[in-house]
């Protein structure tokens, strides 16, 4: 047995910020985030019957249970119990024995629905606790790859960046994340880079009203692809095949021909959004914040313009951002609210966060923010289980 049922765990699990790379994670492109220093927390002792028992000290979160054994059925739409059903599900249906359940209480420090992955990093954290319960470990690869899957059980057609950016954070660094298959590789981030998430002041609640909107666009990108199938060959092409094209601009000349506007506006972000990356990782190497900063701008642009996911509250942050030093500054995140990211250097964090207070917040709060709206964060280690 994996220690005494009296002895109390800590599952903790890191949000992400992700820097550059959005919503092509589910088109099979890479992404470029990081874990953070701000996290969600499981402290739980393992009940010796197969049962979760999970409370949490916000109001807002009443408790719950449940048992298991498949199948694992949903509560109602929303309900904040479904991650965790997530996580219980996956692993069953993957065939892991969960003989013990858990006692325990959430807590956490990861602004909700702010498009900085407090859900799946509740899904990841309820997966640890549950291997650990049961003695039971999965390599983090396939941890990462079965989580995201899982969380599809929540109702969003997501891709693997959230579960597997928060599985293997590392200190100080970037992730490049593939696809297809999923790998990993660390990127350090230079010194003196520095990262300010700002609150748009909407949340971005993927399991609810955004939810729709989200799938809408992963819909889109599919009928994208196969407008541009070519009909000689059997089968569809993929978003990588497209990208490894000699002359990518040639494929968007084509896709422009062949694609009504409002696919083709989805399909020019996917495949500049992909080439960003590849260009965004090395100006991380080369050291080159302004380089990087452009990109950040370009990708917001493209996120408002292409892919119609920025709010006027987002850009607003953007626009304070860089008038007041910033580097960059993008959406981050899925959108339709959620927050911004901008990158700094130690001489412009502190003129940065002031602008947003003074510029962007009081004037919509009528007074300094409450609370946290705007911070920096820190590339942090992966998510672990820890004796409380």
């Amino acid at each position: 047995m994996p220690g005494s049922a009296r002895t109390r765990w800590l599952a903790i699990a890191p949000g992400r910020v992700n820097l550059i790379g959005e919503h092509t994670d589910y088109n099979g492109l890479p992404v470029f985030p990081i874990a953070i220093d701000r996290d969600v927390r499981i402290d739980f002792t393992i009940a010796d019957d197969p049962v979760v028992r999970l409370d949490s000290p916000l109001a807002r979160f009443d408790p719950f249970a449940f048992q298991l054994k498949r199948p694992i059925e949903a509560a109602s739409q929303g309900h904040w119990s479904n991650y965790v059903r997530a996580a219980a599900r996956g692993l069953l249906e993957h065939g892991v024995e969960l003989r013990r359940g858990i006692v325990g209480t959430v807590t956490g420090d990861v602004p909700i629905a702010s498009g900085l992955s407090s859900s799946s990093a509740l899904v990841v954290a309820s997966a640890l606790a549950l291997l650990k319960a049961n003695g039971a470990t999965l390599p983090r690869l396939e941890l990462a790859a079965l989580m995201a899957r899982a969380e599809r059980f929540v109702g969003l057609e997501g891709g693997g960046m959230d579960q597997a950016a928060c599985l293997h954070g590392v200190a100080g660094h970037a992730l490049r994340i593939d696809f297809e298959p999923l790998r990993v590789t660390p990127v350090a981030v230079p010194e003196g880079w520095r990262w300010v998430v700002a609150s748009s002041l909407v949340r971005a609640e993927k399991s609810g009203g955004a939810r729709e909107a989200y799938n809408e666009r992963a819909r889109q990108c599919r009928e994208a692809l196969a407008g541009l199938a070519d009909r000689s060959t059997d089968g569809m092409p993929a978003y990588r095949d497209l990208m490894a094209a000699d002359d990518l601009d040639r494929v968007l000349r084509r896709a422009r021909r062949t694609l009504a506007p409002v696919l083709f506006r989805r399909f020019r972000h996917v495949v500049t959004e992909g080439r960003r990356v590849a260009q965004a990782e090395v100006a991380v190497g080369d050291g080159d914040v302004r380089r990087f900063g452009h990109l950040m701008v370009q990708s917001h642009e493209s996120l408002r313009d292409d892919y119609e996911v920025s709010t006027g509250k987002l850009d607003a942050i953007v626009e304070v951002a860089l008038d007041a030093g910033a580097a960059g500054a993008r959406l981050t995140g899925a959108g339709f609210g959620g927050c911004a990211v901008a990158l700094c250097d130690d001489t412009t964090v502190g003129p940065v966060m002031e602008a947003l207070v003074a510029r962007f917040y009081q004037p919509r709060l009528r007074g300094p923010p409450v609370g946290r709206v705007v911070f920096a964060v820190e590339p942090s280690p992966g998510a672990r289980v820890e004796e409380a």
